[in-house]
This record gives C-alpha cells, structure tokens and sequence, in this order.
C-alpha cells in the first residue's frame, strides 16, 4: 500500500517536500516522480497504468500554470487522485487552481489548497484514504490529530497565563 506522487516539474520538488516529510511521519511508503501531462504524456500513461503492480492505492499530483496533470492521471486509473494546485507566477496559482477544480463530470480529482498548506494536506487526505483499510496508520493519524489538539491546548494555556499576569 503506497502513494505515488507526480510532480509536473523539478522546479515544484522543494514545495513537495513536506508531503514526503507527513507521508515518512505516518510511516507510509510513497514513490515521487517527475513527469509531465504535456512534455511526456507516454511515460505518464506508462507510469499510471503500472502503478497498482507496485501498491499504489492514491496518487498526488502537484502542478502550476494549466495543471493538467491530475486531470490527465484521473482520466487514466481509477485510483483516487489528489491535485495539489501550486501558486506559481504570474497568476499566483488561480490558474491551476481553476484546472484542478474544473474538472468535467466523470473525471474525479481531489483539490487541495494551493499555497504551502496543499502538500501537507495531500498526506494527510492520502493518509485517511490509506486508513479506511489500514488500522495502524487509521492509529497514526489518530494520534498525530491527538497531538494537534495538545499543541493548540497548549498554546491556549500559555496566553491565558498570559493574559492574567497583565490584568493582576
């Protein structure tokens, strides 16, 4: 059981880097490639159609500017895909972010939030389609959820504390 994640080019690997960081976290395996909808749609195809053979249950794929290459994924498996739209100039990312939400009935993609919050949360939403048949990783994000909330709680706690020095 694995994720695969496309990225449309090595200038969006950096950006990536803390799906893979949230995926290594949950303890599950993930493949990264670069490839391209547009520059190199057979090694694409190649890749999606053999990726069940290697356990691959989600893809996420990450792309800016016309974002075609979740489309493209989604149109080739019926695995779920995740698209992460990426906030490159000169558009700031609505471009993508409108290839990867428009897209025609038939053809399922997940949008994630463009900006540094999408690749994270790709892990996550991968993550959770991983734990409906997986306990041990439905316990990880169990437990990493757990930990949001300490954290919030914590830093509740502290600005209370703050706040009574400063009224007493």
């Amino acid at each position: 059981m694995s994720v695969a994640i496309v990225m449309g080019s090595d200038s969006d690997l950096a950006r990536l880097e803390p799906c893979f960081e949230k995926l290594r976290e949950l303890g599950i395996p993930f493949e990264a490639r670069v490839l391209s909808a547009h520059r190199t749609p057979a090694e694409l195809l190649d890749f999606v159609a053999k990726a069940p053979s290697r356990g691959v249950q989600v893809f996420v794929c990450a792309a800016g500017g016309a974002a075609h290459l979740a489309g493209v994924v989604a149109a080739h498996t019926d695995l779920p895909v995740l698209g992460i739209p990426l906030d490159n100039p000169p558009l700031g990312g609505l471009d993508a972010l409108l290839s990867t939400v428009q897209m025609p009935g038939g053809v399922p993609v997940a949008a994630l939030g463009a900006g540094s919050g999408g690749p994270v949360n790709a892990a996550l939403l991968a993550a959770r389609i991983l734990a409906l048949s997986d306990r041990e990783i439905a316990a990880k994000l169990a437990r990493f959820r757990a930990g949001q909330v300490a954290k919030v709680l914590e830093k509740d706690a502290a600005l209370q504390k703050r706040l009574s020095a400063t009224r007493g």
